[in-house]
């Protein structure tokens, strides 16, 4: 029996493994780096211990400091989480070899599925349907490999996962630049560069099946699950069960996972993963040998804590009854919200920029599950994946799973970062969506979800909640002043000029004017007359009926910055001050960091002549590379970073001087 559990994780897996181990009354441990001194899974374990160091190799991939962290408070089990140590199969034989029970399969299933390239060889022995591929050497042929593997393909990390040191290539010209960059990539995020080819199979559906096996020799597949909108092919939504998978597909999904499973004599819970092309056929892709981040949709539609059955069968308990007998009872869609901006211009590909700043607010309406490592006064830094929760809803239908999480997420309060929120409620409300039209391209073709152009409701909604952040911010003024509290500001006996306010709201500059007359306030919005009346007004929270319609929306203003919250959604509404500062201006044709990371290389040199679209710096943040490039033809006259600095979102890296009209 585990009597204290470790967790060689952070965030909200972290605090998911606590609630569990609590609820089956095992003590925890948890270990943390010194920016997650303060975070809330910290607080959620019952003991705790530094990892000295921000940066993961330094902290959460320290083996030996995880097990000296075990040894000190006597813990003797550790729970790897996802991502880190979690496919580890050194860190999972140093457990063996410690007396420590490792919460996951055995060191040989691991290591077998550690590298994609043997994993495959596995699985297409065990009769597992898998796509041609080649391993890539110093030694390959590559024109020869990519001939016979077929175009389009991909290059793909041997090691390691979400996405990184992996690249398209559509035609032969292209592969040894894709190689040699997914080579640097994976050796970064993963400390090995080995890629493969494999053939591409176009705009597929990212289909997994659940698994869990026990040491008595079982292996039961718990259903799949559907993750193909992905971005950076990294999922962002998932559900269970597949809007694609019908019960004759279902069963031969499951034949196949547990196929795999026990190929590996596999022990615990871990996810068979496949593509599935649009005649139906399904192809290997990997095995996760651990928990899945996207693994409360599978718990949701069969009743099961999966992290209780992990411990159960670490304890050397067989499957229970309920695991065997399992069925699947509505539909469960999970949405990762992330702090990151979304951005599409043109034709060009979407960006996903990780974002940093203080959560000066974070709920999330009732109704539905959150799995969240944050709260409100929680830093998000830039050492690690800015996933801020995981939020899932269970409904009789894949409809109403749809429409309860778009909800939640339209009434959350997530304050103090830019975040992924409205792209999860576009994709939810989404037609395509709703019928379950998706695949791994459903993204690129839906461009209008990444960048929503700017319609009339989206500029009254701009433009209301303006005029309720002014009032909010009148009625805070009130509240501070010593005399004549009761007044409105700026009133006068003899009506003057009204009182004005500018705010901005992404890239549009909103001024509000009002003034207080004795039957109501007078507002316009842009020199525009608004038909306003002010029911009640506070500094956290406005009442007004506009043009007939009456609604209550909350003002959150945290040094200067309102955040708006009510029916029609949220608003971050800058204000602008009166007197600008002019250091604060950029010179013309500034580089500024799009977000914060590392810069890895620097591709020129001051006083070099350059061209529009040539990359001049490239930044590493979350183990992914992004270029910053030119914006015209000039001359690279200042350079202020150098490989290894760390910069922040904003800071200026080189200025191009010359035609940057």
């Amino acid at each position: 029996m585990i009597q204290k559990l470790l967790v060689a994780n952070r965030g909200e897996i972290a605090v998911r493994v606590f609630r569990t181990a609590r609820a089956l009354g095992i003590a925890t441990v948890a270990v943390h780096s010194d920016p997650d001194e303060g975070a809330p899974f910290v607080a959620a374990a019952d003991e705790a211990v530094r990892l000295p160091g921000a940066a993961p190799a330094d902290t959460y991939l320290r083996g030996d400091l995880v097990l000296a962290a075990s040894r000190a408070t006597g813990a003797d089990a550790i729970h790897p989480g996802y991502g880190f140590l979690s496919e580890n199969a050194g860190f999972a034989r140093e457990c063996a070899a410690a007396g420590v029970t490792f919460v996951g399969p055995s060191p040989e299933a691991i290591a077998a599925m550690g590298s994609k390239v043997e994993a495959k060889a596995l699985m297409g022995a065990a009769g597992v349907p898998v796509l041609p591929g080649a391993t890539v050497t110093e030694e390959s042929d590559l024109a020869a490999e990519g001939a016979r593997v077929g175009y389009p393909l991909l290059v793909k990390a041997a090691f390691g996962g979400g996405g990184r040191g992996m690249r398209v290539v559509t035609e032969p010209g292209a592969l040894a630049e894709a190689v040699t960059s997914a080579r640097r990539e994976a050796a970064s995020a993963f400390g090995d560069g080995t890629v493969f080819l494999e053939r591409l199979v176009v705009d597929p559906r990212h289909v997994e099946v659940q698994i869990l096996g026990d040491a008595h020799g079982s292996v039961v597949a718990l259903f799949e699950r559907e993750c193909s909108i992905q971005r950076r092919y990294q999922k962002i939504v998932e559900e269970a069960p597949s809007p694609a998978v019908d019960d004759a597909l279902r069963a031969e999904l499951g034949a196949a996972a547990v196929a795999a499973g026990k190929a590996l004599s596999y022990v615990g819970a871990g996810t068979v993963e496949f593509v599935l092309d649009a005649h139906g056929a399904f192809h290997f892709l990997e095995v996760n040998t651990r928990l899945q981040v996207e693994h409360p949709v599978t718990e949701l539609v069969t009743g099961l804590d999966l992290v209780a059955l992990q411990l159960r069968v670490a304890e050397g308990e067989p499957l229970p009854a309920e695991v065997h007998d399992a069925r699947i009872t509505g539909h469960a869609i999970e949405a990762r919200l992330y702090a990151e901006t979304v951005t599409k211009k043109g034709g060009a590909p979407a960006q996903f920029l990780p974002a940093t700043g203080t959560l000066h607010a974070f709920s999330v309406p009732g109704g539905v599950r959150v799995d969240t490592g944050v709260a409100a006064g929680s830093v998000v830094g830039p050492h690690y994946d800015p996933m801020l929760a995981k939020v899932i809803a269970h409904g009789p239908t894949r409809a109403a799973a749809a429409r309860a999480l778009a909800a939640a997420l339209h009434g959350a309060r997530v304050h103090g970062v830019v975040t992924n929120r409205d792209l999860l409620v576009g994709v939810l409300r989404e037609p395509d969506f709703l019928a379950g039209r998706t695949d791994t391209g459903y993204l690129d073709r839906h461009p209008d979800l990444l960048a929503p152009p700017e319609d009339d409701a989206a500029r009254d909604r701009v433009a209301l909640h303006a005029v309720a952040a002014a009032l909010a911010r009148q009625a805070g003024h009130r509240a501070q002043a010593r005399v004549l509290g009761g007044m409105p500001s700026g009133w006068r006996n003899v009506a003057g000029q009204p009182q004005r306010v500018a705010f901005t709201a992404g890239e549009r500059t909103v001024e509000v004017a009002y003034r207080f007359r004795r039957d109501g306030v007078e507002v316009t919005v842009d020199g525009e007359p608004l038909d306003v009346v002010l029911h009640a007004a506070v500094p956290s929270s406005v009442e007004l009926t506009v043009d007939g319609v009456r609604r209550r929306m909350s003002v959150h203003t945290v040094e200067g910055t309102s955040y708006v919250d009510g029916p029609l959604g949220s608003s971050v509404l800058v204000g602008v001050p009166r007197f600008v500062d002019p250091s604060e201006s950029q010179q013309p044709g500034s580089l500024l960091a799009p977000m914060p990371g590392a810069v890895l290389r620097v591709l020129a040199e001051p006083g070099a002549a350059v061209a529009a679209g040539q990359t001049l710096v490239v930044l590493e943040a979350m183990k992914m590379e992004h270029t910053v490039a030119a914006p015209a033809d000039g001359e690279l006259t200042e350079l202020h970073v150098a490989p290894g600095d760390q910069v922040s979102t904003g800071q200026v890296l080189a200025v191009v001087t010359g035609d940057t009209a």
